[in-house]
Parts: structure tokens; C-alpha cells; sequence
């Protein structure tokens, strides 16, 4: 049964929507490169656009914490202000990860050969184009959870925020809502903060209450 609280994915229903990814292919190939994008989503919430367009050349390093931000100008995304993208410990992980696949883009892909391992690649990496790919389709439909859509995975990033009793301006700060007053280029004290929140979400339950069956 695919139960959403709002537009929230809930419990098992997005544990095996995640977990059927890895099924998919192994290390490093497509799916695996899309199963990242989701998981980034899921631990950032950011809009399906900013995790496949996320550039190289905007991440910024806060040295004293030992991790990046990434400053993602408002012109690219026809936004009024540049958005900081904060990561917790799972989309550092994912980031990291995918150091030295690209000069430009972090989440590229490209088809891997399955014989002749030998040989150079067939293709060169390309930069994703939309979460909502083959693998999105693929592993919605295999778990049954055909109708949840990839901004689902920002609504599910908020409500655990909010589930995990970080603050309303925190929680605006992190999903790149504007907050009067407030400079989007934040200090180190404030970036842990924001990471400390953020890494909230992550060992946050699940809500429960079930607002809405989509499909029983």
C-alpha cells in the first residue's frame, strides 16, 4: 500500500523504493548514478534540477569542518537568490563519491559495457537530465509506488526536519526558502548548525498518521 502523509512518503513504502535501487546494476554503473541523485534528493532536499545541474565549480569548503557546501547561483535557476546547499553525512558520502568522474558536473552517467570489460567505455559521461529517468520509473514500479514523484523526496526531507523538532527557520534555510534578514552566506558556527539539523533527518522515524491513501 502507498501511503503519503501530505506529500510525504511514509515507513517501508520508501525504504523499498530506495532500497530496490541497488538490485538494479552494480557500482558505478547508470542506475547506480541514479540511485544517487535520489538519495541526495532525499537527504538535502533539493529540487530535482539542482541535483542534476549541481556543478563542480560551486562547491565551496568550510575547512574547519571538514566538508563543502555548495553555493548554487540564482541565475540558473531563475530564483531571486543564491541558494546554499547544505549536506548532511549521507549526501557529503554521495558527493565524495563522485569526485573525479567529471570535470563539470557531479552526477554524470554514462552505459558501461557488460563485455569486452577491456575496452574503453562506449561513451563519455553525460550530465543527468532528471531524477525522474529510467531507474526512477523502473524501481517506482517494481515496489508498486508508481504514483509518488521525485519532489516527494523534498516534502519527505521537510517533514522529517520538522518531525525532528529543527526550527521553522532552519528548516527554511535548508529547502532555500527565503528568510528576511537573513545572508545566504553563512558563517562556520552557522553551517554546522545547519549540518547538525540536517543529519536529523536522516535517523528521524517515519510520521505514521496517514493523512492521505493514494492507493490501498
Amino acid at each position: 500500500m502507498l501511503c503519503l502523509v501530505g506529500r510525504e512518503v511514509v515507513g517501508n513504502d520508501l525504504n523499498l523504493l530506495v532500497d530496490f535501487y541497488p538490485k538494479l546494476t552494480p557500482p558505478r554503473g547508470q542506475f547506480w548514478v541514479e540511485f544517487n541523485t535520489v538519495l541526495f534528493a532525499l537527504n538535502t532536499g533539493a529540487r530535482d534540477d539542482k541535483v542534476c545541474g549541481l556543478r563542480w565549480e560551486w562547491e565551496k569548503k568550510v575547512p574547519d569542518l571538514k566538508r563543502s557546501v555548495f553555493v548554487i547561483p540564482a541565475a540558473e535557476f531563475k530564483g531571486q537568490r543564491d541558494h546554499v546547499l547544505i549536506l548532511n553525512d549521507a549526501a557529503w558520502n554521495i558527493v565524495e563519491a563522485s569526485r573525479g568522474m567529471h570535470e563539470v558536473y557531479v552526477f554524470v552517467y554514462r552505459r558501461e559495457r557488460v563485455k569486452h570489460l577491456d575496452r574503453e567505455p562506449a561513451m563519455d559521461y553525460h550530465r543527468m537530465g532528471t531524477i525522474n529517468n529510467t531507474g526512477w520509473q523502473a524501481a517506482r514500479k517494481a515496489v508498486g509506488l508508481e504514483k509518488v514523484r521525485v519532489h516527494d523526496l523534498r516534502h519527505t526531507f521537510g517533514q522529517r526536519l520538522r518531525d525532528a523538532g529543527v526550527s521553522e527557520e532552519d528548516r527554511a534555510l535548508l529547502l532555500g526558502h527565503a528568510v528576511n534578514g537573513m545572508s545566504q552566506l553563512y558563517a562556520t558556527a552557522t553551517v554546522a548548525r545547519l549540518v547538525e539539523a540536517a543529519n536529523k533527518a536522516q535517523y528521524t522515524v517515519d510520521r505514521t498518521t496517514l493523512l492521505s491513501v493514494v492507493n490501498g
